[in-house]
């Protein structure tokens, strides 16, 4: 995968075959690359595939559920981002954008593939649930924590799986979020607000009972 989208990438789009060495100054902004790009310099470009392509395959891999899917669904952002290049504006990072570019790819192949989605049923919700699973997952390693969220994740229908990808791990805000998934940040909150309380529902059943009967009490 590390490796494929790019070479797919390269052979989709013309690039040169030869190796393009990345520069270690990584605190260079996007938008430096970005101009090279559309300047003529099209391997800048490898430069933000380097940055994103990690995310950008979790991502497809959280909604499409499938790894090789997700590494075509990654190839396919890339290819589209850099055809539309022109079309960024700037007025949202450069994050946002391919990341929207990336969950309107995915939706395009669900829908192809007309894959129905988990329902997680939140009857058993409560409102103290969500913060202790908070605290439950505080008191976890750093490593063990990130591992167990992604995990549960897993388990969740694909748009909130996204959703609450760009929350915990890529602390996106409201209105980034929103951008990426075309709706205003009120919806945001609300979708997020419903997305961790079915979360909360698997985690219950993931931790320890001990755990949790400890954070229940605090």
């Amino acid at each position: 995968m590390e490796f494929g989208i790019y070479l797919f990438f390269k052979k989709s789009c013309n690039l040169n075959t030869e190796p393009v060495v990345l520069p270690i100054m990584s605190t260079i902004n996007d938008q430096h690359y970005i101009d090279k790009v559309l300047q003529g310099d099209a391997n800048a470009f490898a430069v933000l595939v380097d940055r994103y392509k990690d995310m950008i395959f979790t991502l497809a891999q959280k909604m499409i559920k499938n790894r090789e899917e997700a590494e075509e669904v990654a190839q396919d952002t890339f290819i589209k981002a850099y055809n539309s290049l022109s079309k960024f504006k700037g007025d949202s990072k450069f994050s946002t954008w391919i990341y929207k570019v990336a969950y309107n790819t995915c939706l395009d192949r669900l829908k192809k593939n007309k894959k129905e989605d988990n329902n997680i049923s939140i009857d058993e919700f409560s409102a103290h649930l969500i913060k202790t699973m908070d605290n439950a997952l505080s008191a976890l390693e750093d490593k063990e924590r990130k591992q167990t969220i992604q995990n549960c994740l897993n388990l969740l229908p694909s748009k909130e799986n996204f959703l609450l990808t760009l929350f915990y791990f890529e602390d996106q805000s409201l209105e980034e979020i929103g951008k990426v998934m075309n709706i205003n940040a009120n919806n945001v909150k609300v979708k997020l607000f419903r997305s961790r309380q079915k979360l909360a529902v698997i985690l219950k059943k993931q931790l320890e009972p001990e755990t949790i009967e400890c954070y229940e009490r605090k």
